[in-house]
């Protein structure tokens, strides 16, 4: 069980791929993390751009946690919230929500994992990153 300390969860370290998870043991695919920066290498800059924004409204929020592999990075408050993983034309987005969302710049919910609601966007533009999207990842980094 995780400790709490000036009111945060401690998190707990994988051995064997040295990623950050929220409880001990949690269960997880072992691959190898890496930073941000080596994520969004060889990718549009805009990329990094929409990424940096989207973290930019989260940090506002509080604390959260940047779990960057190879194909992405997934964003984690208590649990992840999101993933952003960088494609040739896009930044496609897995946003974890607590209902689905109906409008047409969000694909219809595909899943769901316990209480939340998985949702693809693709954000091609840091205008992308505007008052809807932020509310969205508000509402996920609360749920999260």
């Amino acid at each position: 069980m995780s400790a709490i300390l000036d009111g945060m969860p401690t998190r707990w370290t994988c051995p064997r791929c040295d990623r950050e998870f929220a409880r001990t043991g949690q269960g997880h695919t072992c691959v190898p993390g890496c930073t941000v920066e080596k994520t969004f290498t060889g990718r549009d800059p805009k990329f990094r751009a929409i990424y940096d924004a989207v973290v930019a409204h989260l940090r506002t929020l509080g604390d959260v946690h940047e779990d960057a592999v190879k194909v992405g990075v997934f964003l984690k408050r208590d649990r992840k919230l999101a993933e952003l993983r960088p494609r040739s034309r896009d930044v496609l987005v897995y946003l974890f929500l607590p209902r689905p969302v109906e409008t047409n710049r969000i694909a219809p919910a595909r899943w769901a994992s316990g209480p939340r609601v998985g949702h693809q966007l693709k954000l091609r533009e840091v205008s992308d990153v505007d008052d809807e999207v932020r509310g969205w990842f508000t509402l996920a980094y609360d749920f999260s």
